[in-house]
């Protein structure tokens, strides 16, 4: 019998032993080469301590808090759509609306996808004219009145990666084909050729993506519209003859990103000319804003899936990270001048103008953990894992940017952002 319980505690601690191994394996792996050859995602939380019961209850909380609680975004209109609203500005904005495909196709939530997918583009999407197959970018969601016809680039960047996910995960004979709305973006993207002052998504001369695809917004760029790692989605997925195009993009926007952030503090402008110099606009001065917070997710995403250019971004993550721990990790604001100096312009959030230490910007440095290496980056996910979606001291409550940006950098660090590859067939 004491045999019988010696051979039964030694395979418990073999097995228990060979998980480790097994996980130290797979951690090494998820930092040294990139996701897309691997398969392996780094899970943050996990290598800093946290179980994965606790990691997949605390996704699964912020996606009910957004999607279904009584502070949600989301919204169902009958019995097939669904619209996000940035509640603080009284509309729903393709921004949202194309975040929350991407939030449901990579945990899987079809319908939602669906719904928002259908409402997009029955009330958003141009069906004819110069600015066909594009999207309005903003509308209310009461009176149905859009608040302009134009478009805003990144809406349909993460359209189109959205729908290429989902036809990779759930083929195209579920009620939406959506590979061929994903073409027809991108197919009438093409077709843009200045009639009517409309344009291609991307300026062509200089492979980046425009603000604005339309009259003189062809000719600048938003840094936080730049995400290398949806290119290299397109290259491989869209399979529409423009591969070559879309990983010069891909390369491009790596080496623009490397220009338009301080060399020192790791900010960027939230607008910028093609060369990286900051662009002021009659709204706005040039200087590191909301848009911008998304700039240290978007670099942590391409290094995580391709990893074509780890040196400089693990720089990158070093100084960033350096710099908001200099302002006091409890303490730093939402806005600067790159150099790292206070803005004399805030920038107001709806009715609100007012530096805070907001959510949004919490989480989406704590992203830039995944490149750097330095032990004492573990603060920023330490600081994400115990982060609230909750009012501010003051009141102010924004589960829409704050809430989705928070969602995103939940899912980067617990590994839960992925590439979707197709679904291989037996």
């Amino acid at each position: 019998m004491n045999c019988i319980k010696l051979i039964i505690l030694f395979s418990v601690f073999f097995l228990c032993g060979d998980t480790s191994a097994q996980q130290r394996n797979q951690n090494r792996m998820a930092i040294n080469q990139p996701a897309h050859d691997t398969g392996i995602y780094r899970n943050l939380f996990l290598e800093s301590g946290y179980s994965q019961a606790e990691i997949d209850k605390k996704v699964a909380k912020a996606y009910h808090d957004l999607f279904e609680g009584p502070d949600r975004i989301y919204f169902e209109v009958g019995d097939s759509m669904a619209y996000v609203s940035d509640i603080k500005n009284n509309d729903a904005r393709t921004e949202g609306l194309s975040y929350g495909m991407m939030v449901a196709i990579q945990l899987d939530k079809k319908e939602v996808f669906d719904r928002i997918w259908r409402w997009s583009k029955k009330y958003l999407q141009h069906q004819s004219g110069p600015r066909e197959g594009y999207f309005a970018w903003s509308i209310n969601p009461h009176t149905m009145k859009k608040n302009s016809e134009g478009s805003a680039s990144d809406g349909e960047l993460y359209y189109i990666t959205s729908l290429l996910f989902a036809a990779n995960k759930w083929g195209n004979n579920t009620g939406i084909n959506y590979y061929q709305e994903a073409r027809r973006i991108l197919d009438c993207m093409w077709k843009k050729d200045g009639t009517g002052n409309i344009y291609n998504l991307i300026n062509t001369a200089h492979k980046q993506i425009t603000f604005v695809p339309e009259g003189d917004n062809y000719n600048w760029t938003d840094p936080s519209y730049h995400l290398p790692a949806f290119y290299e989605v397109w290259a491989l997925y869209a399979k529409d003859g423009h591969e070559q195009f879309y990983l010069d993009c891909a390369d491009t926007s790596r080496v623009f990103l490397h220009r338009t952030t301080h060399p020192k503090t790791g900010l960027n402008p939230d607008y910028a000319e093609f060369s990286g110099a900051p662009h002021s606009t009659p709204w706005m001065l040039a200087a590191f804003r909301y848009d911008s917070w998304r700039v240290p997710m978007n670099i942590a995403m391409d290094y995580s899936w391709f990893g074509k250019d780890k040196a400089w971004q693990e720089n990158y993550a070093k100084r960033f990270q350096s710099f908001l721990r200099s302002k006091g990790m409890d303490t730093f604001e939402d806005q600067f001048n790159m150099d790292g100096t206070r803005p004399d312009f805030i920038l107001q959030a709806g009715t609100v103008k007012k530096l805070r230490h907001s959510l949004g910007l919490i989480a989406t440095a704590a992203t830039a953990s995944t490149m750097n290496k330095e032990k004492n980056s573990r603060e920023f996910v330490d600081k994400l894992w115990n982060a609230k979606l909750e009012p501010y001291e003051d009141g102010y409550f924004d589960p829409y940017y704050d809430g989705l940006l928070y969602m995103f950098s939940l899912m980067h660090a617990s590994g839960k952002y992925q590439i979707i590859k197709p679904i291989a067939i037996n």
